[in-house]
C-alpha cells in the first residue's frame, strides 16, 4: 500500500470554506480502483495549511486516478479560493503499518 500527501496553503482566508467542502464532499474518489481511504488534516498552529492524505493499493492506481479524475474531483472547490503556489507539494510514501 502507498500513501500520498497532497499539501497546500490557503492564502485568502478561506480555510474554513475549504475544510467544510472536504467535510461535505461527494465522495467521488471512494469508487476509484485501488482507493483505500482518505484523511484531511490541518496543523493546529497553521490552520490555512491543508494536508490531503490518500491511501492506495498501488502507485499505479493513484497515478491512473490522478491522471484521469483529478479535474472531476476538484469541481467542488469553493469559488474564489486562492492557494499559495509555493506551498503545493505532492509526496508519495510507502505505507509500512498502521
Amino acid at each position: 500500500m502507498i500513501a500520498i500527501n497532497s499539501k497546500f496553503e490557503v492564502r485568502n482566508g478561506m480555510e474554513e470554506e475549504v475544510k467544510e467542502a472536504f467535510r461535505n464532499r461527494p465522495g467521488l474518489v471512494e469508487n476509484a480502483k485501488g482507493f483505500v481511504r482518505m484523511d484531511v488534516i490541518s496543523p493546529v498552529l497553521n490552520p490555512a495549511e491543508i494536508h490531503l492524505i490518500t491511501y492506495w493499493d498501488t502507485i499505479e492506481d493513484f497515478e491512473y486516478w490522478h491522471s484521469n479524475h483529478l479535474k472531476e474531483s476538484h469541481q467542488f472547490i469553493p469559488k474564489g479560493l486562492k492557494i499559495d503556489p509555493k506551498s503545493r507539494e505532492l509526496v508519495r510514501y510507502e505505507h509500512i503499518t498502521s
